[in-house]
């Protein structure tokens, strides 16, 4: 059977959903560190606990950047305003923003072009100012708290940073045994996860990076399981290679005999509809006969207002793909 990897979120993590989401064949719970803070942890855990046996999954931030808090959890930015970027960190508003991990934005240069949230919203930096930058607004949009950035060039970052350390020593003392890397790049970051969680931990690597490409090899061999962020990938690059490289890394991940997960959009429009699109489960049958050994539920589980029928289809359209065969005929595909 393949496996489902949910992302818990406001959406999802409080008990009666949980029980529900369990009652499908979920393999893992994963909470994602970039959007739960370390003091929730423990409680998170122990909800989850209390109301299902599914194993857990602490997913690392990692090294990437992203905007901090914003005033009413969102602002809107308009095109041609300027805006100041601080070394420390303040509740952004149209006028203010800073990043996370704690003082990137001292590694950002004058000519750098910041991409919120996969490019709703950019900014250039076009000077110095007091603690910081100012930057102007290339393109118009809101912007939420805790979204993804990136930028038109790499900046060396930690693969652990200090929270995904705390984050992982805790998981530790709660017999937390999966532990997932984010933008994992060689297999050096793969071995620094290993020498916080120990050998007997699962530590699943996300291959989300060009660097993370660039050394795939190193990654499988030194991880337990890898994952496929889609999303992420798509930062650095061209969206239309995305699906051939895709099948590349599962085809090595099988070669290698290493489990093998995808992530991003599988049921993106559940967040707001009861019903997938036709090319959603399509993307999802495809997924699975390339050889994936499961898929990852993230936006559409953790913030989207359906998560337990989110599961439910994803599930049915894995025990489907279980029993469909080259040599299926049309009677028994209308009998399935």
């Amino acid at each position: 059977m393949k496996k489902l990897l949910v992302t818990l979120g406001p959406s999802s993590l409080y008990p009666e959903m949980i029980r529900r989401i369990a009652k499908s064949d979920v393999y893992i719970f994963r909470l994602n560190l970039s959007h739960i803070a370390f003091d929730e942890i423990k409680t998170a855990v122990k909800m989850i606990r209390d109301n299902c046996d599914i194993p857990i999954c602490l997913d690392s931030e990692g090294a990437q950047v992203r905007n901090q808090n914003m005033v009413g959890d969102q602002v809107f930015y308009h095109k041609g305003s300027v805006v100041k970027i601080h070394f420390s960190e303040v509740v952004g508003d149209s006028a203010n923003i800073s990043f996370k991990p704690n003082g990137i934005a001292k590694k950002f240069r004058i000519g750098d072009i910041l991409h919120v949230d996969f490019d709703l919203v950019s900014f250039e930096i076009i000077g110095e100012c007091e603690a910081g930058f100012t930057a102007v607004v290339l393109k118009s949009g809101l912007v939420k708290s805790r979204k993804a950035v990136s930028l038109n060039r790499e900046l060396s970052m930690e693969a652990i940073q200090e929270g995904d350390r705390r984050a992982f020593e805790l998981g530790m003392t709660l017999g937390i045994k999966h532990y997932a890397l984010s933008f994992a790049g060689n297999g050096r970051d793969v071995e620094q996860v290993r020498s916080i969680v120990g050998n007997n931990s699962v530590v699943i690597s996300k291959i989300e990076s060009l660097s993370g490409l660039k050394n795939i090899v190193d990654i499988i061999s030194a991880s337990d399981e890898l994952l496929i962020d889609r999303g992420d990938l798509s930062k650095s690059i061209s969206l239309e290679k995305i699906p051939f490289l895709q099948r590349r890394i599962i085809s090595m991940c099988r070669l290698h005999g290493k489990p093998i997960f995808v992530a991003t959009n599988l049921l993106e429009s559940m967040v707001e509809s009861e019903v997938p699109t036709r090319a959603e489960l399509n993307d999802i049958v495809s997924t699975i006969l390339m050889g994936a050994d499961g898929l990852v539920l993230a936006a559409e589980t953790a913030t989207g207002k359906y998560p337990d029928k989110v599961v439910e289809m994803a599930s049915s359209m894995c025990k489907l793909c279980q029993r469909w065969t080259s040599n299926t005929s049309l009677t028994e595909i209308l009998e399935m």
